[in-house]
């Protein structure tokens, strides 16, 4: 933290007035990392400076960060981990105007079990607002999400999945959805609100697909659907509310094949 490495995690270590705890007003990134590596680590800082950029905070210090990314994993010897970069506003009043310090840096990593090979989701009734001023980026005001996800389990599934004010298919809490009409691959634009998501990116460059924003009721002609995002990288969705899909679908299986053979490409702190 700020440049400190903490040997216990459960240590005190942010400020009871740090506007992230109190306000959430703050960025972060989660990245995957294989055998000691961070998966595309400058794709995720520069997400990392444009939510900063987006919510009005100063640009975080990139050479702090990989100092930190570097300190954290030092020794480590987990076959998956989950590396956290979170940037808040600092020390400010209570309240949701900010103060005049230096901003707050954490990055910390985990041990990551291996995702599921498929996943059920369901749709909840919150829209995402594709017009507020959080649109498209990666802040740490989770509330909506953490709501959304509880709905989702209390429903039998992992994942929930939100359309937008529009009415149209935007994204899951934590994850891109691509999903099969007529053979074509398509995923939601970045005007649908949803995040900028770097798997999302990587599938659309790796393997291709059509970005479109249709209504939410369109999975119901999908014939293959899919989620992407850094924990999950091609995962196949088995079940949407009542209707069960097989698993993998031919297109879902061929994406998953060009991501396997170009994820290495990514692996290290360039």
């Amino acid at each position: 933290m700020n440049g400190r490495l903490l040997a216990d995690a459960t240590e005190p270590a942010v400020a009871v007035s740090d506007h992230g705890v109190t306000v959430g007003d703050g960025v972060f990134e989660a990245i995957k990392v294989l055998g000691g590596e961070p998966f595309a680590l400058t794709l995720h800082l520069d997400r990392l400076v444009r939510s900063a950029a987006g919510l009005g905070l100063p640009g975080p210090d990139l050479a702090a960060v990989r100092d930190g990314v570097a300190a954290v994993l030092d020794g480590t010897s987990w076959p998956m981990a989950r590396l956290r970069i979170t940037y808040t506003a600092g020390p400010a009043p209570l309240g949701s105007g900010r103060g005049h310090g230096d901003p707050t840096l954490i990055v910390v990593a985990d041990e990551l079990p291996p995702s599921a090979s498929d996943v059920a989701v369901v749709t909840v009734p919150w829209p995402r607002n594709e017009r507020g001023a959080l649109a498209g980026l990666k802040t740490t005001s989770y509330a909506e999400n953490v709501v959304a996800l509880a709905e989702a389990k209390r429903r039998g599934a992992t994942e929930a999945i939100l359309g937008n004010l529009a009415g149209h298919l935007c994204e899951g809490t934590g994850s891109n959805v691509f999903y099969v009409v007529d053979g074509e691959l398509r995923t939601p634009t970045l005007a649908s609100g949803c995040l900028a998501g770097v798997t999302r990116g990587l599938v659309l460059e790796w393997f291709g697909g059509v970005e479109v924003d249709e209504p939410i009721e369109v999975v119901n002609d999908a014939s293959e659907i899919f989620l992407a995002s850094t924990t999950r990288d091609v995962q196949p969705v088995s079940r949407w509310d009542d209707r069960v899909l097989d698993v993998p679908g031919p297109v879902t299986a061929a994406a998953q094949e060009a991501w396997h053979a170009n994820e290495g490409s990514l692996l290290g702190m360039g």
